[in-house]
C-alpha cells in the first residue's frame, strides 16, 4: 500500500478535478460541491446533458490515466450515478457560515446511485427516471442492471448500466451479451440461481473483463 503525505493527496485531487470540470461545464452542468475527491453536479437544462458530461469525464479519465502511467502511477477508477428529479437550491447554516447546497429526494438517490457504482463494479449508473428523459436512448449503450428500492420508499428504482465509454473490445461483447445479461439478472431477482450463475458464466466467457457479470455471480454462488 502507498502511503501518500497531505500536499500530495490534494495536488492529485486537484490534478484528477482539472480534467473532470471542463467536461461538466461544456455540458451545461455546473457543481455544487466537491465532497473529498467526489463531484456533485447539477444539470438544469436536460438529462441528456448530464449523460453526455458523464460519458465524456469517463473518456477524459482514459487520457489521466495514460498520463499517470507514463509517470509510472496505477490507474483509477471512478462511479458515476445519475438520477432525474426535482430539487431545492439554497442557502444552509448560521450566523458565522453560510453556504449554498441543493437538497432534497432526488439528491439522496443520486448519491445512493453513485455508491451502487462500486457494489455492481460499473463506472456509469442512471436510474429508469433519467432513462425516460432521455431524447434518443438507442444513442447509448445501455443494460438493465438491476432495480433497488430507496429508503422511505415503496416503488423500486430501475438501474442501467451505460457502457459507451468502455473500450471498443468489451463494449462488442456487452451488446453481444445483452439480454444474455438481463435475463440472467431476471432469474436472480427470481430465485433461480444456478441458471442465473449459468448465464453470468457465459458472459465471462465471452469477456473476462465484465465485472458486473463477475460480481453477480460472486453473488449466485453465495446461494448455491
Amino acid at each position: 500500500m502507498i502511503n501518500y503525505s497531505n500536499a500530495e493527496n490534494f495536488a492529485f485531487i486537484n490534478e484528477y478535478l482539472g480534467y473532470m470540470e471542463p467536461q461538466i461545464k461544456y455540458y451545461g452542468g455546473f457543481i455544487d460541491k466537491y465532497i473529498g475527491d467526489a463531484i456533485m453536479a447539477l444539470f438544469p437544462n436536460s438529462a441528456n446533458d448530464a449523460l453526455k458530461a458523464a460519458i465524456a469525464m469517463l473518456e477524459e479519465l482514459k487520457k489521466y490515466n495514460s498520463y499517470r502511467e507514463k509517470k509510472n502511477l496505477k490507474p483509477i477508477r471512478i462511479g458515476i450515478g445519475l438520477h432525474t428529479g426535482n430539487l431545492i437550491l439554497g442557502t444552509v447554516g448560521g450566523f458565522g457560515r453560510m453556504d449554498g447546497t441543493a437538497i432534497g429526494h432526488a439528491v439522496n438517490l443520486s448519491l445512493r446511485v453513485e455508491g451502487l457504482t462500486k457494489t455492481y463494479r460499473v463506472s456509469l449508473l442512471i436510474t429508469h427516471q433519467t432513462l425516460a428523459h432521455i431524447n434518443n436512448p438507442l444513442e447509448y449503450d445501455l443494460r438493465f442492471i438491476d432495480k433497488v428500492k430507496a429508503k422511505g420508499k415503496a416503488k423500486a428504482v430501475g438501474l442501467f448500466k451505460v457502457f459507451s465509454a468502455d473500450p471498443p473490445e468489451l463494449k462488442e461483447t456487452k451488446m453481444f451479451t445483452k439480454e444474455k445479461f438481463e435475463t440472467a439478472v431476471m432469474l436472480y431477482h427470481a430465485g433461480s440461481f444456478e441458471q442465473a450463475a449459468n448465464l453470468f458464466q457465459e458472459c465471462l466467457e465471452s469477456h473476462s473483463g465484465d465485472r458486473a457479470a463477475r460480481g453477480y455471480l460472486e453473488r449466485c454462488n453465495l446461494h448455491n
